[in-house]
């Protein structure tokens, strides 16, 4: 068994700044972070946008960015949380540049602010298209200045341990030996991020698996609005449904425009704002212009830019394309829409508080009421670092509090010596995502919802049965993690009956029975 006073799940910024705050605050604790990849692995390392924050108050104020919140959240934001964590926006932002995170700065010497759909005006603090590698790189600088933050990097987090409505820390595989271990700790933090992988066709990295939601579902955590899935308008368009590259709203802020591959600029046909209407308009936009031509794809045209400011910009997005064949000054970049946030996930309170005593969540995987029925561009970095911060002051305010004593630990062993077919696993894994694909996309009915729901049950027993027979690896985990969030996405989906945000549901007209 580990003991720790403080164990943190997933390693991107919301894990990562709240472990830097709290073994700053008690050097004498110790702090324990699992990961279940490389420490720098986390959806943080691949956001390219930025974190929206007001700096230019002569055009811009809280209030502005307050609204664009409201608007984009389709009126499921709550206001209270949406207010507390803009205008404490400022002082994270402080705190990541005092930590050595370098964002982009203009020919005045201050913050180069960019714009994103959505936003009213430019307040976007970005470091080129990198943001998310930038922030992951200083914050993990200085995690390792501190002498009580242990990193367990490729350990895997199979089950939180509670009980009477207390968690007491989760049961841990080491990836390498395959053996699983009690970490037992006063707080347990989930900061797993998002679900990606469930779609498959993702701009989210390939550890994305929705883990810290399915193991609080598991505890009859409180799950909220898992239906808002947002869809990101312009990925990289490829024939696969596997991760795809991402081509950064901030590109259309600059200046982009998106058209059919007639060449027509079709989205002031869906919203005043044109290119830069919120993601959920543009996605949706998006689906109906394919459904209409039957097109794989739109294009992005950035043709007409300044090359030079573009590729000082957007150096790793030009690259990447020119390194498949698209030359952006000359070529129109295929894109269409993927899967990308997760709005919904562990219901919190304003402190990060989940509803089981000692469980707290940050990041993706928690559901604060910040983004309502759709995330407005870069508030999703900006909601990490608040609520990481929130997290450390509350706990930080109970001071020394003593592990408590339990009964309930028992050995855990991967008893079974023969694996699972990995064959069957991979093969569940691509039906699971096709079906999501298909069946629970940007545009959803109930007959597909009901389908995928029946077919979801099914893989839900061959689970269990699977876990009885044979030995526990984390790629059968994540399977079952991700069938899990999948059935609260669609039982969700099914439930809600308006359309708002990123949830669409197709009005379907059966014919009526005559006789």
């Amino acid at each position: 068994m580990i003991q720790t006073d403080y164990l943190i799940i997933g390693s991107g910024v919301a894990g990562l700044t709240f472990a830097i705050k709290i073994a700053t605050k008690f050097p004498n604790k110790k702090i324990t972070i699992v990961t279940k990849s490389s420490e720098d692995e986390s959806n943080t390392k691949y956001a390219q946008g930025g974190i929206a924050i007001v700096q230019n108050k002569l055009d811009d104020n809280f209030e502005k960015h307050i609204d664009d919140t409201l608007v984009c959240g389709d009126g499921l934001c709550d206001k209270d949380i949406v207010s507390m964590v803009i205008t404490d926006g400022p002082k994270r932002l402080k705190e990541l540049i005092d930590w050595g995170t370098r964002f982009d700065q203009n020919e005045e010497g201050t913050l180069d602010l960019g714009r994103e759909g959505g936003h009213s005006k430019n307040r976007i603090v970005h470091h080129k298209d990198q943001t998310g590698y930038e922030i992951e790189r200083a914050i993990l600088k200085q995690v390792h200045t501190k002498n009580n933050i242990e990193i367990f990097d490729f350990h895997f987090a199979l089950e939180l341990i509670t009980e009477n409505n207390y968690c007491y820390g989760a049961y841990v595989l080491n990836e390498r030996t395959n053996k699983i271990s009690i970490f037992q700790a006063e707080f347990t933090l989930l900061a797993t991020g998002g679900i990606g992988q469930v779609y498959g066709h993702t701009t989210n990295s390939s550890i994305a698996t929705g883990d810290g939601i399915a193991m609080a579902n598991r505890v009859n955590a409180t799950i909220e609005e898992m239906e808002f899935i947002q869809f990101h308008p312009t990925a990289l368009y490829n024939k696969t449904f596997s991760s795809t590259f991402l081509i950064s709203e901030a590109v259309r802020g600059f200046g982009g425009y998106l058209r059919t591959k007639n060449g027509e600029r079709f989205m002031m046909k869906y919203d005043k704002r044109g290119d830069l209407a919120s993601r959920d308009i543009v996605s949706q936009s998006i689906e109906k212009e394919l459904k209409k031509s039957g097109d794989a794809c739109v294009f992005l045209d950035c043709t007409h830019l300044n090359m030079d400011l573009f590729i000082n910009h957007f150096p790793m997005i030009y690259s990447s394309c020119k390194a498949i064949g698209i030359a952006i000054e000359k070529d129109w970049i295929p894109v269409i829409p993927a899967q990308h946030y997760l709005c919904g996930g562990i219901s919190v309170n304003k402190n990060g508080q989940t509803s089981i005593n000692n469980l707290l969540a940050c990041g993706e995987c928690s559901r604060t009421g910040l983004h309502g029925a759709n995330r407005l561009a870069s508030n999703s970095l900006l909601e990490a670092l608040v609520y990481s911060d929130r997290i450390y002051n509350l706990l930080a305010s109970l001071n020394h509090v003593e592990l408590r004593e339990s009964k309930l630990f028992q050995s855990w062993e991967n008893c079974n010596s023969e694996n699972a077919n990995q064959q069957l696993v991979i093969k569940m894994k691509n039906e699971l995502q096709i079906l999501m694909q298909k069946k629970v996309g940007i545009v959803r009915d109930d007959s597909d919802l009901i389908e995928a729901k029946r077919q979801l049950v099914t893989w839900s027993y061959e689970c269990i049965r699977i876990q009885k027979e044979y030995k526990i690896t984390k790629e059968f985990y994540e399977l079952r993690n991700m069938i899990e969030v999948a059935l609260l996405i669609v039982r969700a989906s099914i439930k809600r009956k308006e359309n708002r945000g990123t949830f669409v549901k197709d009005v379907i007209l059966y014919p009526t029975n005559s006789n």
